[in-house]
């Protein structure tokens, strides 16, 4: 662990209130910032490396504003049958996306990017992880798939579905080794980071 008179500062390189709110289970005061970087893909970019690159992106981009910060990037890509599927902005791409799904396998990837600003970290400014989540969604009918978008309207999230809301009604099944992972931040990938760059739990 890495010696600190007082606790570096945190920040979170994200404007999603999914991620802070994950965040905020931590108890740990931190900030946010939004990264200014292209999220789109590259020419031939698999799902995976999408996702580590773009988490690396906004991480790297709010540390170079805040020197001698820990900053947290995160990044998630889905996909289907190998194709990138994105966030939908509005309710005619949701259905579609809900309508090419249903009864299908998704593949989530959510990469995460913790990257510690100070001159004197031990693991060098970034550590990476891309975290795995298999979901199974139901095969619903059309008019079951329109309702909930018209209820829910998730149209930022990437797979039209929120999984933490009403959202988790059109899953039948949920594979991942790290539960928050599918709602944008995987906290036990985090935890594990965070102690490893030197933070501290509990009040400790």
């Amino acid at each position: 662990m890495i010696p600190s008179s007082a606790p570096p500062r945190l920040i979170l390189a994200s404007g999603s209130p999914y991620r802070r709110e994950l965040l905020a289970r931590l108890q740990l005061p931190f900030d946010v910032m939004l990264p200014t970087i292209d999220e789109a893909p590259l020419a031939g970019e698999m799902a995976e490396a999408t996702a580590l690159r773009l988490a690396r992106e906004k991480a790297a981009a709010v540390a170079a504003r805040a020197p001698g910060s820990i900053v947290i990037g995160s990044d998630q890509v889905a996909t289907l049958d190998g194709e990138q599927i994105g966030k939908p902005g509005d309710h005619a791409r949701a259905l579609a996306q809900l309508q090419k799904m249903r009864g299908r396998q998704v593949v989530f990837h959510t990469a995460l990017c913790v990257w510690d600003g100070r001159a004197s970290a031990l693991l060098g400014p970034a550590q990476l992880e891309n975290i795995q989540t298999i979901v199974t969604f139901r095969n619903l009918a059309d008019a079951e798939l329109d309702a909930y978008l018209r209820i829910e309207q998730p149209y930022d999230c990437a797979g039209s579905a929120k999984n933490e809301g009403l959202g988790i009604a059109l899953l039948e099944r949920i594979d991942s080794g790290d539960p928050t992972a599918l709602t944008g931040l995987p906290m036990i990938a985090l935890t594990a980071m965070l102690r490893k760059a030197g933070v501290r739990f509990f009040g400790l």
